[in-house]
């Protein structure tokens, strides 16, 4: 059981928390600081559940008829699964989220809840952010929010400007990726913001927030805003060449996951030296 929780909590997709979780770290001016430990070990396994896990819950219908679920890109699961994933969610989850209420400060645990309670709804009702053009996106700007709460739970302060860059970085990559289950996605009837715009205006809705971004992080450290602008123009043009969600699929499985995979940690560090050497 607990081989297939972690097949289901994405293994290869941790170093998204992960790794911003350690630049948060990095950021409060240390490259390792033991009282983060907690907050890094949640947001492995029991985080990525919570992320995943209540996703292919709620997405049963889309995920068994999209080729790119079943491997890399998610697991397939059963309906007899649900019941005990959901469990996996709160019992590796609840432990974290009470410790961190009785040891760490009430902004900080507000920032934690919200990242929570976002990516919870992002998939399920009510509010289902999924389903819903536009909410979608901007609900996925949550995977900055550890670049506020760690150094608030460390009793430091957050360089706010680089928590709104990687927000809007974070909203804009939320709907390039979904680009590709566009016919998925719209055949069962899930409205995400690239399904409600299409390919083309949902590269212009993806390349402003990647401009606000590019303009944030100018204010933190010039040569990273000229490294995020680069990229960023880097992904545009490979779908604008062809704008097939076929060529989405492809351009997501081997120019944008498997070297992002690979390179993140290595690129995050050398990102956080570039940051700390400017603050």
């Amino acid at each position: 059981m607990l081989g297939r929780l972690i097949t289901i909590s994405r293994p290869v997709l941790w170093i998204n928390t992960i790794g911003t979780t350690l630049m948060a770290v990095w950021l409060t001016g240390d490259l390792w600081r033991w009282d983060s430990i907690w907050l890094l070990i949640w947001v492995t396994l029991p985080f990525n559940l919570l992320i995943y896990g209540i996703n292919d819950i709620f997405d049963q219908e889309t995920d068994n008829i999209n080729i790119r679920k079943g491997g890399f890109g998610g697991a397939k699961i059963d309906p007899r699964e649900v019941p005990w994933i959901t469990w996996g969610v709160i019992l590796t989850n609840a432990p974290f989220l009470i410790f961190f209420g009785l040891n760490y400060s009430l902004e900080a645990n507000i920032w934690i809840w919200a990242y929570s309670l976002t990516f919870l709804f992002y998939s399920a009702p009510p509010a289902r952010f999924k389903g819903r053009p536009f909410l979608d996106s901007i609900s996925n700007a949550d995977y900055a929010f550890p670049l506020a709460f760690v150094p608030l739970a460390l009793g430091e302060e957050p360089i706010w400007l680089a928590v709104f860059a990687l927000m809007a970085w974070s909203l804009a990559k939320h709907t390039y990726d979904a680009i590709q289950d566009i016919d998925e996605d719209a055949f069962v009837g899930i409205k995400t913001t690239a399904v409600y715009l299409g390919v083309n205006k949902s590269l212009v809705w993806v390349g402003f927030w990647w401009i606000v971004s590019t303009i944030l992080f100018w204010f933190v450290n010039i040569p990273l805003a000229l490294a995020n602008l680069a990229y960023a123009a880097w992904l545009i043009w490979l779908i604008r060449q062809d704008n097939s969600t076929q060529n989405a699929k492809r351009v997501y499985k081997y120019s944008v996951a498997y070297p992002y995979v690979v390179g993140s940690v290595a690129g995050v560090q050398i990102v956080t030296a570039i940051v700390l050497g400017a603050i």
